[in-house]
Order: structure tokens, then C-alpha cells, then sequence
């Protein structure tokens, strides 16, 4: 059902002092909340409410914890923590007076999420749109774009064959303990020994000893997963909770190190995918290839980026720059000119190719083209940025859609950030402007 409308004020709030008069009005978090249009997000949110049911929580607070989140790269526990202490915080999520209990639950941002899905693309143009009201990007900085791919590794341990079958292992209790299966023998104390005995004897390379323990550690899962099967038999429920933490365990138990094909990574994660990208510090990542756009040109206020897809399967990175160049041209509504990409985008499906040009290519090379040739490679300080202060380092949402969501939250968060700075410049700016003039005619300075 659609929230209630704010009340301003109540006879309980006579002696409460506001925000704005607590607050500094000209902090870049207040001048931020000002520019964002809220009446449209709602608008544009509204279809997802039910006609039925109690009213739900505001547009504008879950909107601007989510935002407030991925500006400073808080977790979900972190961002309700801060808001119950910040009175910025508080004013940004549209608050009248402060605040001194979170008046929801921290899940709702998880519901929240789910919920907006393919509408989270509506905050990336949103973001775009400020920094182009403030300044901080021009309309001419959207023509000339770089793209490139990164990893965005998901939070799971590194997948060796004895975590694998561990974490199977105690999963699979974990399950039957909830649905209420009793096995006959639960293995957890075995299993725990020999996963911690199989990673000591890799260690010190008594490769022997270790696949001892791994013998051991497949034949206890099977015996859970042959258990399970005849508790289950002939219980229509029970089977359809267990049949693809069923398959799960039993692609880990038959897989082998070195073989062919597709392979599980993680037992609560099975859309991890393994992907090398030739870096010398981690030749092989766990989690989902990402594509990233930004300006080419550092536009006044920096480097924005203009759409950021997760793109799960691992596909080839030619094969998906004709959907990153129409999505973002369609977020941006302003058509790409030039892109410019690496050498991994070799063979690509773009719609017009000669407006595509790859790192170290050197037919129809010159003038300007050269020069923003060579920008390519400013893409990479933009990925680090997003990963070491934003969350594209690391995700912890859950499955397909929560890859989707952290990819476009963490662009979104990514551009604010540059927003914020580029405030603060101007009001330094102005206030620098100020001071000259009152130092430069004496009468002002008595006049004010």
C-alpha cells in the first residue's frame, strides 16, 4: 500500500528545535538532497506498491539509505547504525525533526532492493541528471565514452575441494535440522578434521595424505546425500526443498581438480563463476564480470560513470559492448560518438563499428582520436575507486539479482561521491570569492 503522507509537525514537536536548525544548510549532503527530484523517483516508484495492505515505508527514506549507503560504503547494519547518529543522514532521508531510534528494520533495505530490481537503473540517470544541473558534467562529455570489463568477486572463500565438501556437508545438516530430517550420522566432527588435515598436507606437499582426506571427505557426503534420499522418498515437499541443495552437494562430491567443463565454486553461491583476467596478483577472481562505462574526457567535476551491468555467465567481452553502448545510450539520451575499448574487445558486435576503436590499433588513428585513444586506460583508476570505496570489490547480495543491484548501486554511488566533491569545491569557491571582495573594499566589510 502507498505510504502516508509526511506530517510536518504535531502538538508534540511545539518545543522541538528542526534540522535546519541544527544543521549546517550549506553542507553538500543538504545541497545534494536538494537537487535530487524525490517527487519523480516516486512517481516512477509507485507501480510497485500494493492498493492493499498497511501503508509502507517512504519513497524517499529507503531511496536515500540506499544512496547514503554506496556514497560512503556502509553495509546495510552500518548505514541504520550512522543514521541513528547523523543528523545529515537523517535530513537526507526527508526527516523534519531528529531522530533518536531507527524507526524500521534494517531488513527492509534487503526487501527493498528486490523489490526496485530493474528500477534501481532509475537512480544511475537520476545521478547523471544532478551532475549535470550542478556542472559537473556537460552535455559534450557523454559522446566520447570508454568501456572496459571488470571482476566483481562475490564473498565466498576460495574454493578448494576440502572447503567445498565441508561447507557441502554441514549444508546439508543445516537443511535437514530445519525440515526437521534426522539423519542417521551428521559427520560434522569428521568432516571438520578433515577439512582442516586435507589443507595442512597441501601445505607441506604430502599430496598422498591429502587426497586421503579428501577420500574421506566424499564418501561422508555421499552418505548424507544417499540418507537424505531415503528420508525424503515419497514426500513431495520435502523433495522440492532438497533437490537443488541435493544437486549442489552431488556436482561437488563427482567433480575432480583439472577437469573440463562447468564446475560449482561455492555451495550457498552456485552462480560464481571462476574468470582470469591476466593480473599478476590474482590470476584467477570468483564472482561475475561486471561492464563498466564512463566519460572518456575527465568531464569539471571527474570521471562519471554512465552505466555498469553485471553480466553473469562469463561471456566475451566483444560480444557485449552493442548492449552496453544501446543501454547507455538510452540512460543518457544523447547518442555515442566515439568508444574507445582495449585489446579484449577484438571482434566485438557493436551496431557501427568504425566509431569503436581498440588500444593499440593504429588505421584511421589520429588528431583527436589519438589523443583520447590514450585516456583509455583512465577507465582503470575509476574501477579502483569503485571497488576500494564503494562495494564492487566485494559483494555479499545474494545470487543473480543481487550482483545486478551492487553493480548499478555502486555506479550510483560512485558518481554522488564526485557530486559531493564538486559541491564542496563551489562553496569553497564562493567563500574564497567572498573573502576577496571584503578584503578588497573595507567599506563592505564594516557594511556586513
Amino acid at each position: 500500500m502507498r505510504p502516508k503522507q509526511h506530517e510536518t509537525t504535531g502538538s508534540g514537536d511545539l518545543f522541538r528545535a528542526r534540522l535546519e536548525q541544527i544543521i549546517n544548510m550549506k553542507h553538500e549532503l543538504v545541497q545534494l538532497a536538494g537537487k535530487l527530484d524525490w517527487d519523480w523517483l516516486d512517481g516512477e516508484i509507485a507501480p510497485l506498491y500494493s492498493d492493499q495492505g498497511r501503508p509502507g515505508i517512504e519513497t524517499r527514506f529507503v531511496i536515500g539509505l540506499l544512496l547514503l549507503k554506496h556514497i560512503y560504503g556502509l553495509s546495510d547494519e552500518g548505514v541504520c547504525e550512522r543514521w541513528v547518529h547523523d543528523p545529515y543522514f537523517q535530513f537526507f532521508t526527508g526527516e523534519e525533526f531528529f531522530q533518536h531510534s531507527f524507526p524500521h528494520e534494517r531488513s527492509d533495505l534487503s526487501h527493498w532492493r528486490k523489490r526496485l530490481g530493474d528500477k534501481l537503473e532509475l537512480l544511475l540517470a537520476e545521478s547523471l541528471r544532478v551532475a549535470h544541473a550542478s556542472g559537473a558534467l556537460r552535455t559534450k562529455d557523454l559522446a566520447r565514452v570508454t568501456v572496459d570489463t571488470t571482476v566483481q568477486p562475490k564473498a565466498i572463500t576460495f574454493p578448494t575441494d576440502a572447503k567445498l565438501l565441508h561447507a557441502a556437508i554441514k549444508g546439508l545438516n543445516r537443511l535437514a535440522v530445519t525440515h526437521g530430517v534426522r539423519l542417521r550420522q551428521s559427520y560434522l566432527r569428521i568432516a571438520k578434521h578433515a577439512a582442516m588435515m586435507a589443507g595442512r598436507y597441501a601445505h607441506a606437499k604430502q599430496f598422498n595424505r591429502h587426497r586421503r582426506q579428501l577420500r574421506i571427505l566424499r564418501t561422508r557426503l555421499g552418505r548424507i546425500i544417499r540418507d537424505i534420499g531415503r528420508k525424503i522418498a515419497d514426500q513431495p515437499a520435502l523433495q522440492e526443498a532438497f533437490q537443488w541443495p541435493l544437486a549442489r552437494a552431488s556436482q561437488i562430491r563427482s567433480q575432480q581438480q583439472r577437469q573440463r567443463g562447468w564446475k560449482l565454486y561455492s555451495f550457498h553461491a552456485p552462480e560464481v563463476e571462476c574468470i582470469g583476467k591476466g593480473k599478476a596478483s590474482a590470476p584467477y577472481e570468483f564472482g561475475v564480470k561486471a561492464s563498466i562505462v564512463t566519460t572518456n574526457a575527465r568531464a569539471p567535476g571527474g570521471q562519471f560513470v554512465l552505466h555498469a551491468k553485471a553480466l553473469p555467465g562469463n561471456p566475451y567481452d566483444g560480444h557485449t559492448l552493442r548492449s552496453a553502448i544501446e543501454d547507455t545510450e538510452r540512460l543518457t539520451g544523447r547518442e555515442i560518438e566515439r568508444a574507445y575499448v582495449d585489446k579484449g574487445y577484438r571482434g566485438h558486435d557493436a551496431a557501427n563499428p568504425h566509431r569503436v576503436f581498440i588500444s593499440g590499433q593504429k588505421r584511421g588513428v589520429f588528431g583527436a582520436i589519438k589523443r583520447e585513444l590514450r585516456r583509455r586506460s583512465a577507465i582503470e583508476p575509476v574501477i579502483g575507486h569503485m571497488k576500494a570505496e564503494g562495494h564492487l570489490g566485494r559483494c555479499y547480495l545474494k545470487g543473480t539479482a543481487g550482483d545486478a543491484a551492487n553493480a548499478i548501486l555502486t555506479a550510483v554511488g560512485h558518481n554522488l561521491r564526485l557530486v559531493l566533491a564538486w559541491l564542496r569545491i563551489l562553496l569553497c569557491l564562493v567563500l574564497a570569492a567572498l573573502h576577496s571582495a571584503l578584503a578588497a573594499d573595507p567599506k563592505l566589510k564594516l557594511a556586513s
